[in-house]
Formats: structure tokens, sequence, C-alpha cells
């Protein structure tokens, strides 16, 4: 932050001098006029006008002194940094941008549109949002340099970007550039370590777990009821590393773990509840659903039901007593008459998520505050992976999921959108 800060005074800065050099202008302007009029006041005020150019000449000096050392710092920054004006023409950037974004052709003191230069839409409708909006904006994407020589191709690596932009006058948009590939590889590096490790615990668990099951058979109490207590916990590691795996192999390749057909969005959803009704029986929870009677996507219907046993588990945790989970189902406008675009919103009366806790319930292994307290007989057990599962499902279905805490009843509220995107696979 502090360094964003040190940019963000930079930029105002840059800010200022332009703003100094209009005013002597004007003001230049202002005085030729008044020469020009031949009035009787010209001879008094020639002094006047000089002492005025003079100051301003000072002013002028400093204020370009001023900005040249700030260029210095930004070329020297371990960021890259772009500014464009209001026809998204590139102004000026330092060197760290050039090598993120491959500005090869480009050359301190050109004037060129950015789009020549740099063949990013992320990039351009970044500027383009935050034009519009007068706000700063952030967005993360893998950027694919541009490569002119077929013979260089081969060297040209994908680089996973993350850009800060600010609003500036006159509509111009200054951007700061940071390259995340190393915390990427470092991620994927990690992700395959853990996926290893929990392949090679597969194995022993399962043989822990037969174990127990014929300690069960063979001792009496009160022995049995220590081994008792480890069946669930054996149990719980074994649903762990299930769930890695399967999280792993849909983030390796999503849609090759895809079986798709036509499938029934309300018959799914109601034959998803019919499972987990026991547990819903025991806090005499009752399932209201809106929505059409008949809807048809094409998608995996394993893997949906999957998401919904995820949500619909989380849900009646985390509901009161003689609570109710809402469905509202409701297809969305799109262009094409032949597809569907599916909105499945589920809510609960649950205390909800905390605020702090709703951008990262979909990161994997992270629990959300105590308040929404777990029980040991549900389903997923807690984990710390359904919601980061049911997130990767949706995607690959090439939907989307957000969680929110719904206005009206102050409980999670999971929104699903699915897009009938294979209908003429």
């Amino acid at each position: 932050m502090a360094l964003l800060a040190f940019f963000l005074g930079l930029i105002i800065g840059m800010g200022l001098w332009f703003w100094q050099s209009h005013r002597f202008h004007w003001q230049l302007r202002r005085l030729l006029q008044m020469l020009q009029t031949g009035s009787s006041n010209s001879i008094a005020v020639f002094p006047r006008l000089q002492r005025e150019i003079a100051k301003q000449q000072q002013q002028h000096q400093e204020l370009q002194t001023q900005l040249q050392t700030y260029q210095e710092l930004l070329q020297v920054a371990p960021l890259g940094y772009l500014q464009v004006d209001e026809e998204n023409q590139l102004l000026w950037c330092n060197q760290q941008a050039q090598q993120l974004l491959g500005l090869q052709k480009w050359e301190p003191g050109q004037v060129r549109l950015l789009l020549e230069l740099v063949r990013s839409y992320e990039l351009d409708q970044l500027i383009e949002q935050t034009r519009i909006e007068q706000q700063p904006q952030v967005r993360e994407w893998m950027f694919h340099p541009a490569c002119v020589d077929a013979a260089a191709l081969v060297d040209v690596r994908t680089l996973a970007l993350r850009a800060s932009s600010w609003p500036l006058n006159a509509g111009q948009v200054g951007v700061f550039l940071e390259n995340w590939q190393s915390l990427v590889e470092l991620n994927r590096a990690r992700d395959r370590w853990v996926s290893d490790l929990a392949h090679e615990l597969r194995t022993p668990l399962t043989s822990i777990r037969l174990v127990v099951e014929t300690l069960q058979e063979h001792l009496d109490l009160p022995l049995r009821r220590w081994v008792d207590r480890l069946v669930p916990e054996v149990d719980r590691l074994i649903n762990l590393v299930q769930n890695w795996l399967e999280l792993s192999q849909l983030e390796l390749d999503p849609t090759k773990q895809l079986s798709c057909q036509p499938v029934e969005v309300r018959t799914l959803l109601y034959a998803t509840w019919q499972i987990l009704e026991p547990l819903a029986r025991q806090k005499q929870i009752a399932l209201d659903y809106s929505g059409p009677e008949t809807l048809w996507l094409r998608a995996d219907k394993s893997r949906l039901t999957q998401v919904f046993l995820n949500l619909f588990d989380n849900s009646i945790k985390y509901s009161p007593v003689s609570g109710t989970i809402w469905v509202k189902v409701k297809v969305l406008p799109v262009a094409d008459a032949c597809r569907n675009q599916v909105q499945i919103d589920i809510i609960d009366s649950g205390p909800g998520f905390p605020d702090s806790d709703l951008p990262h319930v979909f990161q994997r292994l992270y629990r959300v505050d105590a308040a929404r307290t777990r029980e040991p007989d549900s389903l997923n057990n807690g984990s710390g992976l359904g919601l980061a599962i049911v997130q990767q499902i949706i995607h690959a279905h090439g939907g989307s999921v957000k969680a929110r805490n719904h206005p009206d009843t102050g409980g999670a509220w999971l929104q699903v959108e699915l897009s009938d995107t294979m209908a003429d696979s």
C-alpha cells in the first residue's frame, strides 16, 4: 500500500505540473491581449508582465525538474506504469511496463494508440471502465504477448498480470502493472505437491478404515467406545483426500471431467434435496421452490447433483430450527433463443457470511467465522473444499457462482448461473 500511495502521489504531482503549465499559457495569452488593445495602461502593464513571465518561468522550471525526477523514479520502479489520454493514445510508460507488455515499437515522445502496441482486450476494458466510472479499478488476467517473429514465438511466455488503474484529469488514465506469474507458478507447484500427497494418502487411509472396522467387531465396551470415536475422524480424512483429488482433476482439465446430457433442473433440485431430507427433518427445515415447472439444460447431471448437495448441506447446517430454504429459479434473457441462461438462487435464514469472509468463501480449505457453526453429521463434514469444488464444477460448465448475504433474510445467498453453452455439442 505504501508503494501504491507513493505512485499515486507521483501521478498527482505530474497532474499539477500539467495544470500549472496550462495556467501559465492562459495568463500569458491574457496579458498579450491586453497589450494588443493599445490602451493607455499598456506601458504600466509591461513591467508587471515581465515579473509574471519571470515568475511563471521559474515555476515552470521547478515543475519540469520535479516531473523529470518523478519519471526517473518511475523508470526504476518494480511496478510497470503507463498513461493514456482520452483517446487511448499511449503518452508515457516506464521500462518495466515496456518489458511486461512487449512495447518494443514504442519510443519516448511517441504518441500512438495503445491498441496498436498492445493487443489486450482486458487492458482496454479496464481503462475504459476506469474512465467511465471515474473510480480506481483492479483486474487480473493471463496476457499473451504478440510476436511478429515466428522464430521467437517459442520463447514467448504467457504472463499473469494484475493491473490497478486510476482516473486522471482530462479523460486520462494511469495504470500500474504487476507481474504475478511467479505467484501463479508457486501456487501451481503447491497444488501439484498437495495433490500428489493426497494420492499417496488414499491407500493407507483406506487400510486404516478396514482395520478400524475389524476392531469394532472384536472389541467390547469400554474399549469399543474409543474405536467408535476413531471412525468419523478416519472418514473425515478420507473425504478430505478424495475432495482434494477431485478438485485437482477439475482444475487440470475441466471439460474432460464432464459427461453432458439433457437435465431437467427442477427434478434435479428435488432429487438432491431428497438425499439430504433426513438432515433437514431433524431441524424441521422446509424447502420453498419457485420457478419454471419444466426447464431443460445440457449439463453433467452427477456433477450438478454434487454442486447442490454441497449448497443444500451448507444451508441446512446454518439454518435455524423450523427454518426455510428458498430456491428461486429463473431464465435470464439471452440473444440466442435456442439456448438457456439460468439463474438459481439458494437462500437460507441463518447468520449469513461475515463480511470479511465473503471474498474468500470459495478458496480451498478456507473456514468461515465460527458464527457459522459446523455439525459433525454433515455430508461434507467440514473439509473446507466443498465450495471450492462447487466453483470449479460451475466454471467447467461455463457458468458462475457468487456468495452474498440476502438483504431480507440476513442468511447466506448462493447464486448460480448456468448457460446451455454445449447445446450444439
